[in-house]
């Protein structure tokens, strides 16, 4: 007989919909394990909330799906990630071009110093997707708008991108990330840094994205999770507790670690 855990993470897999499929997958940073044997399946066209206390390993557990944490020396990944059932972890895989397809949007807005225009530009150039000036010029227009900051930035496209209020900054660098067509869009905390007013046209704006791609977003804030996402995980001390409908985990959560901390008894 299978064990109640066994159980609980089998129950998460949803074959056929799955953009991403993560089994058994642990993180150390030298002899510190930072995530504990995690397996969850992330689906296509729907967006898929991270939530947690400070620490618990969701942006870690986030940093696995693009490999950022290559860029640790003292970290190691075990288990496995697959992205449309193609392990990202082999070693035939290149990072560089992995990143290409799950782009990432990081908590404080980091346009590069160039213009709106180079910011945009240069992931397509560098992976090779334009051929021609015009094209370059298409895929700009493309993400902008996809982005929903065209209106506020066609006129403005040869300044320098941090010239923008911190809003705009982050959809510029939302419009970065797609400009290379990834087939999912990473988030971590991408409202933190925002007043509301810029927060809830990020929110519209991941609405909008989930059409067009897989969008994970590791979010503190509760109510936004509840806002944007149909699917939510709650991490807690490095394990992810529980994985469902967003509804479901906020109303009539199965493990009683979550009712505590979406009452505010722990976090």
């Amino acid at each position: 007989m299978k064990d109640q855990t066994y159980l609980d993470r089998e129950s998460n897999l949803t074959p056929g919909i799955s953009k991403i499929s993560a089994k058994n997958v642990n993180v150390y940073y030298d002899d510190v394990q930072a995530l504990k044997d995690v397996s969850v399946e992330i689906e296509k066209n729907a967006v898929t909330s991270f939530i947690g206390p400070s620490g618990c390993g969701k942006s870690t557990f986030l940093r696995c799906l693009n490999r950022m944490n290559d860029t640790i020396d003292i970290c190691k990944v075990t288990g496995q990630i697959l992205l449309e059932g193609e392990d990202i972890y082999d070693p035939k895989i290149d990072p560089v071009q992995l990143r290409a397809k799950v782009g990432m949007v990081f908590q404080k807005p980091n346009p590069f110093p160039k213009s709106v225009y180079d910011n945009i530009a240069y992931g397509p150039k560098i992976h090779g997707l334009a051929n021609t000036k015009s094209d370059l010029d298409e895929i700009v227009e493309k993400s902008l708008r996809r982005a929903a900051i065209w209106d506020e930035v066609k006129d403005r496209l040869s300044s320098p991108a941090t010239g923008l209020s911190g809003g705009q900054q982050q959809r510029i660098c939302i419009a970065r990330a797609i400009a290379t067509s990834p087939d999912i869009l990473l988030m971590d905390e991408p409202c933190s840094a925002l007043d509301p007013i810029a927060t809830a046209q990020v929110e519209e704006l991941i609405d909008e994205l989930r059409e067009n791609f897989c969008v994970v977003i590791v979010t503190h804030s509760m109510q936004q999770a509840a806002r944007v996402s149909k699917k939510t995980a709650f991490f807690h001390l490095g394990s992810l507790v529980e994985f469902g409908d967003t509804e479901k985990i906020f109303t009539n959560p199965n493990d009683p670690r979550t009712e505590s901390y979406i009452t505010g008894r722990i976090g």
